[in-house]
């Protein structure tokens, strides 16, 4: 009982945050150049035909009306239609989520692959060649642009080797999508055991995720080396190794466990970094998610298809992170879902 309090006080707790992405969100949009009146109407529209599709759109009203109004249908699930597709905002979002998420865990699990064994064998071994690799890395993680990475891979592996298949969405002309019931090609291929599509949909998401992966590499080996190197320097791993204990269990079983915690926080840090990530990834190769789609919007002054997209982005950061907590929690009670 005293968990499902903490889990709901935390609830609680991200309200106000999630409110003043929804304002700053909405004084933003409307400073977005361009008129969506105009746009909607066309270039060759009179001034009437403008005057009367503003009203229509709600924009005739003051900035706090708009607000109260944008509340309101908030409330009621509606998050608008977007003027340049004229479907419900909503349904466009969760139609191009499971694209989003799909590229974003598999760039995630990708690094978490490299990074922390990485982290590990540096931490184990400082000033050696594995440390210095895991330095280099971190810093060309950090240095380099992911839309530059992208290009980069392109060129590489699609342009003169011929090795990729042809960065233009999540599967080749040749091939029918699968049956949706996760969203994830991958998955919904296998369970329709479309070993085809499902080994072409791999394909089609190695560059994008390496591009990802390559992003995220730098903090996850960066913390895996400082948290390892915290453990090993404790003194129950210089205890355990003292009564004969093996290397390698003393640095998994015991050094590696209370260093995975900081890893673990890390990992929400990372995941809500990628989503964000994903916009100039998605534009690089065609990838149809609420990254490509935002951008569209942007470019169309599109009010409500922006808000909408930086409200889900908003809501996946608070349920990430609240996850993290619950987890860190179950994995050692010491720890409060109020630290």
């Amino acid at each position: 009982m005293e968990k499902l309090s903490r889990i709901f006080g935390r609830i609680v707790q991200a309200i106000p945050p999630v409110f003043g992405v929804i304002l700053i969100t909405f004084l933003l949009t409307r400073a977005l150049p361009g008129d969506p009146a105009v746009f909607f109407a066309g270039l060759m529209a009179d001034e009437d035909t403008i005057a009367q599709i503003r009203a229509e759109l709600g924009l005739d009203h003051s900035l706090p009306v708009q607000f109260l109004y944008y509340l309101r249908d908030l409330l009621h699930g509606d998050l608008g239609n977007s003027l340049s597709t004229g479907r419900p905002v909503l349904t466009e979002l969760m139609s191009r989520l499971p694209a989003s998420l799909e590229l974003t865990l598999a760039g995630l699990l990708l690094s978490m692959a490299i990074a922390i064994p990485l982290g590990v064998l540096a931490a184990t071994r400082p000033g050696s060649w594995v440390d210095h690799l895991c330095r280099v890395l971190v810093t060309a993680g950090v240095s380099l642009p992911t839309f530059f990475t992208g290009l980069f891979l392109i060129y590489i592996f699609y342009y003169l080797l011929g090795w990729a298949p042809s960065p233009l969405g999540r599967l080749d002309f040749l091939y029918l999508s699968p049956p949706q019931v996760t969203g994830f090609y991958s998955i919904d291929a296998a369970l329709a055991g479309d070993w085809e599509v499902f080994w072409a949909s791999l394909r089609q998401m190695i560059l994008p995720a390496i591009t990802l992966s390559l992003f995220a590499l730098a903090p996850i080996a960066r913390m895996t080396r400082a948290a390892m190197l915290a453990a090993l320097s404790g003194e129950y791993v210089r205890t355990a190794r003292a009564n004969g204990l093996g290397g390698g269990r003393v640095i998994w079983v015991y050094a590696f466990r209370n260093a995975a915690l900081p890893v673990l926080t890390t990992l929400g840090m990372v995941f809500s970094f990628l989503l964000g990530a994903n916009v100039l990834v998605e534009k690089v190769f065609s990838w149809p998610g609420i990254g490509s789609y935002a951008i569209g919007a942007l470019v169309a002054s599109d009010y409500a298809a922006v808000q909408g997209f930086v409200l889900c982005m908003a809501l996946l950061f608070v349920v990430v992170n609240l996850f993290i907590d619950v987890v860190l929690t179950l994995i050692d009670p010491r720890i409060g879902l109020e630290s």
